[in-house]
């Protein structure tokens, strides 16, 4: 068995790292974004700076013939005020891309949010933990430790009983994704179930992840920053937050979503862009947001608080947005064959909502997300789907 003596310390580096857009070098050790430097300066609420330093898709890839392997991190772990704490976040250590093993790591700062609406938070600072994996099978190993999608981790270091080396690139096609926070991975219990790694696996891609809790607002700089982000495929999940944020009307929402494809389109002229819709939503199919939280049965659901009858003025439901996006797709498409649109129904319908409710009633289940990644990877990677390798 290892002990502390004789384990190698090896500081995690960039080159350790998938799945992020940059950087941010602490007085612990690496902390990965999903935003580059420049975006996260014109980003306007807490919101959105908490989600995409949150480090969902983002894995530690490397090689080493190591069974013992002690990740040592800082997390910082949301709570809210009132309710009880969420679990400690999991750490999934994958084995020649299989999941072999998972951890959590105690302690680290904390992140309270006193007030839902507003997120008004206090921070509490703690000290750095380390995730635990042990008896791993002898032999050289292809490895990758999958971050907590929901918790913010600062990467140390790893502690092995055998040398490490960043892995090297596979070659695989980089899939890059933004979305919500059912991209993000909301309400999946563990970082590599989330819908969108579920797809990547399925796809044999290297998924970028830009699912962003609460933040799919169509906003200038996300678009600008996926048009300067190396990809082969792209896809696009947009509309519920534009919803139950009430954040935009009809007149405002059409041509954000052209000036968004317009931007991408800057850096990827031919690349293959999918637009996706909504999944099914009852909550907000008819009925405009803004979303409020809902505590009347003793845990916390969502309800959509707006009238119905202003969808004449302009206010956006889920079945407003598919008709826009739908139509959006079609009209561009006879300039760029390489735009396509899969309707978020396809993903999770009603079949799929009785047979997996949203506990929430905004967020699918751990098997919701499951079977979003098995639709996902059905209809775009598979057979004639729009990421299908093509051959000839």
């Amino acid at each position: 068995m290892s002990t502390e003596q004789n384990l190698i310390t090896t500081p995690i580096t960039a080159d350790f790292l998938r799945g992020h857009l940059d950087v941010e070098e602490t007085a612990h050790g690496l902390l990965p974004h999903r935003l580059p430097a420049w975006a996260r300066r014109q980003i306007p609420d807490d919101l959105l700076a908490v989600a995409e330093a949150q480090p969902s898709g983002v894995r530690l890839a490397f090689l080493t013939s190591a069974t013992t392997i002690r990740l040592e991190t800082l997390p910082t772990k949301r709570v809210y005020r009132g309710f009880p704490p969420p679990p400690d976040g999991i750490y999934d250590l994958l084995v020649d891309g299989r999941l072999t093993a998972q951890a959590t790591v105690d302690g680290g700062n904390l992140h309270t949010i006193t007030d839902m609406q507003t997120q008004t938070a206090e921070f509490t600072p703690g000290p750095a933990g380390t995730a635990h994996f042990t008896d791993l099978l002898t032999g050289e190993k292809d490895i990758e430790i999958w971050l907590p999608h929901a918790e913010i981790t600062e990467v140390i270091a790893l502690r092995t009983d055998a040398p490490v080396e960043p892995a090297s690139d596979k070659g695989h096609r980089v899939w890059l994704h933004h979305g919500s926070s059912i991209s993000h991975g909301s309400n999946a219990v563990f970082p590599s179930t989330i819908w969108p790694a579920l797809a990547a696996s399925a796809g044999d891609v290297e998924l970028i992840n830009l699912g962003f809790g609460g933040s799919a607002l169509v906003d200038p700089f996300t678009a600008r920053a996926m048009r300067d982000t190396p990809a082969d495929l792209i896809s696009l999940k947009l509309g519920i937050n534009v919803v139950n944020s009430d954040a935009m009307r009809l007149r405002a929402f059409t041509p954000a979503i052209h000036g968004f494809l317009d931007t991408i389109r800057e850096g990827h002229p031919t690349t293959p862009l999918l637009l996706v819709s909504p999944i099914l939503c009852p909550t907000h199919e008819d009925t405009p947001g803004p979303l409020m939280p809902d505590l009347s049965s003793g845990t916390l659901k969502f309800k959509a608080t707006g009238d119905p009858a202003e969808t004449a003025a302009g206010r956006l439901t889920l079945t407003i947005v598919r008709e826009v996006l739908a139509d959006t797709v079609k009209q561009r498409s006879a300039e760029d064959p390489n735009l396509h649109y899969l309707d978020g129904l396809d993903l999770y319908g009603e079949s799929d909502h009785e047979e997996f409710p949203l506990p929430d009633a905004i967020h699918p289940s751990p098997e919701g997300h499951r079977r979003i990644g098995e639709n996902f990877a059905k209809l775009v990677f598979a057979n004639n789907g729009p990421f299908a390798i093509t051959t000839g």
